[in-house]
């Protein structure tokens, strides 16, 4: 056990939650020094403790008392004076891994949901939250301006009064349809007396705001909250300051400014000026480009759903040798054969002895789910990408957002008044897209509405399918996307029948207001005042 003074025992208190026994947190440090602590500890023969008192705490270098002072200037000079030692630190004792060992939180407000799906898509090692447009109205002005992104090309050209104008639009026709939806939806399903008045609205609210989300462009400002480790900001800043939309370069550039006066140790690669993020904007560029060379443009009629086009046809049998694996001295080809010359009701006993004891969606299966593999093909409206898209475990892609492959219309206003005014809205901005797609194709896709159409990809496990489909499909979701996820576990239960006891908690119920059971929920657990 380690031995400390009376008063480095009260110096440490400060900084870890127990001073004595084997396990403790870190409390009160800035990450570049739990980064560089981290990254001394693994080729340290010390303690934890011993390490931060002897090398951090008295170390004249690492202006440990600036840092880890209250004032945020004070701190901000002391870290930049002690750089040096940290990216030496940091530098001398791992690779990019030890990018992991701190992070940050960091706040982007004002983005357009373009803007909000390109940071989204730096999947790993990161963790967003956007601004939902479920509970949130967007109809909300600020000195007579709807807010939406003004994309300074678009500013700068022909389009700028015709772009303006659309965007307007669409905000206008958002906020006329909201009372006269609400009120149509509220005579289908009248509140029940039975039911807290309170989680009946909030649900009501949901539903309608669920169905006018169409309408608002992809220019509409939205806010993030995301905490990301330094490997994932590092590489997040890289793809921002290559970007060829302008919106993404200002992020990259405004983020690099703000996380460099917390984590700048973690970052510093990330800097314009630094030969990897210059190499890496070579090769980003030199690559889209020969890529772009041999693309080929097709004429087709997109038909909005889900498409199951490619899966591991050995599937079953790596699932059911994997299983057995850690239980087994055997080697894992001798475990695949095994199960190769097995008969169904055989493997069926290995699968379902994985999934038979699962009780909710929350027990997650075993990983030898994970090696078996499916690529689905979505077509979809831009606000169920939104929602989809979140998901990190899985490989996807999607093409340019543009108004060429339809769109949706909710259920709730076919055949209503509504209708044709949604419609007409969508039409418009559809004319004006084409105008401006002709010459600027990619600053284009900020006047295309949510309700239009996008096609992308899933290349995704097993068990991260399973977790898809299960969380997807709950009572509380948006209707389109529940539809696909049921889809998706109803067409691999047919390609693979052996599958389909793994989305046995996947809801195939269709339900008129979907977060209603999940409000009256929350009023139960809200305190009486």
């Amino acid at each position: 056990m380690e031995q400390f003074t009376d008063q480095q025992m009260q110096t440490l208190e400060r900084f870890v939650t127990n001073t004595t026994g084997p396990i403790f947190a870190l409390k009160n440090l800035p990450e570049v020094i739990k980064g560089a602590l981290f990254s001394r500890y693994s080729r340290s023969t010390l303690g934890l403790r011993s390490l931060l008192l002897k090398e951090f705490i008295l170390n004249q270098d690492t202006e440990f008392a600036s840092i880890t002072g209250c004032e945020m200037e004070a701190q901000t000079v002391g870290i930049q004076k002690a750089q040096a030692f940290y990216d030496r630190i940091l530098d001398g004792y791992g690779d990019d891994s030890i990018g992991e060992l701190g992070g940050a939180h960091l706040a982007l407000e004002n983005i357009s949901m373009l803007g909000a799906k390109a940071i989204e898509d730096c999947r790993l090692g990161g963790s967003p939250l956007e601004k939902s447009t479920r509970y949130i109205y967007f109809d909300q002005k600020v000195d007579g301006e709807y807010l939406f992104y003004k994309e300074p090309v678009l500013m700068t050209s022909a389009y700028r009064d015709l772009y303006l104008e659309t965007c307007t639009h669409l905000f206008e026709v958002y906020g006329k349809l909201i009372p006269p939806l609400t009120a149509h939806i509220e005579k289908g399903f009248p509140h029940d007396p039975a039911i807290s008045k309170n989680a009946y609205t909030a649900a009501l609210r949901a539903k309608v705001l669920d169905c006018l989300r169409g309408l608002l462009p992809a220019s509409t400002f939205t806010n993030m909250g995301v905490f990301g480790n330094g490997r994932f900001f590092e590489t997040l800043l890289q793809k921002l300051n290559c970007h060829s939309l302008a919106e993404m370069q200002e992020i990259g550039k405004k983020s690099y400014q703000e996380l460099a006066k917390v984590i700048p140790s973690f970052i510093r690669r990330a800097d314009p000026a630094h030969k990897h993020s210059q190499s890496y904007a070579k090769f980003a560029e030199l690559m889209q480009k020969e890529i772009s060379k041999m693309s080929i443009v097709y004429e087709t009629i997109a038909k909005p759903g889900v498409r199951l086009v490619d899966w591991d046809k050995d599937g079953v049998t790596k699932v059911a040798s994997h299983l057995l694996f850690a239980h087994s001295n055997g080697d894992l080809s001798s475990l695949y054969n095994h199960c190769k010359n097995l008969s169904e009701e055989e493997i069926g006993q290995i699968l379902d002895a994985a999934c038979e004891r699962r009780e909710n969606r929350r027990h997650k299966s075993p990983r030898a789910l994970e090696t078996a593999f499916f690529t689905f093909e979505i077509v979809a409206d831009f606000g169920v990408y939104r929602d989809l898209h979140r998901h990190r475990m899985l490989t996807q892609e999607r093409q340019l957002l543009t108004c060429n492959l339809g769109y949706y219309v909710p259920p709730e206003i076919v055949g209503t008044e509504m209708e044709e005014i949604y419609i007409g809205a969508l039409e418009r901005s559809k004319d004006v897209y084409d105008l401006i797609a002709k010459e600027l194709p990619e600053e284009a896709q900020y006047v295309v509405p949510m309700a239009y159409n996008v096609r992308w990809y899933f290349h995704i496990n097993l068990r991260a399918l399973q977790w898809l489909c299960e969380l997807r499909s709950q009572a509380a979701g948006h209707t389109s996307y529940r539809l696909i996820a049921q889809e998706m576990a109803h067409q691999v239960s047919q390609a693979v029948p052996q599958f389909e006891r793994f989305f046995k908690f996947v809801d195939y119920n269709g339900y008129e207001l979907g977060r209603l059971n999940a409000e009256i929920r929350q009023e139960q657990k809200r305190p009486l005042v």
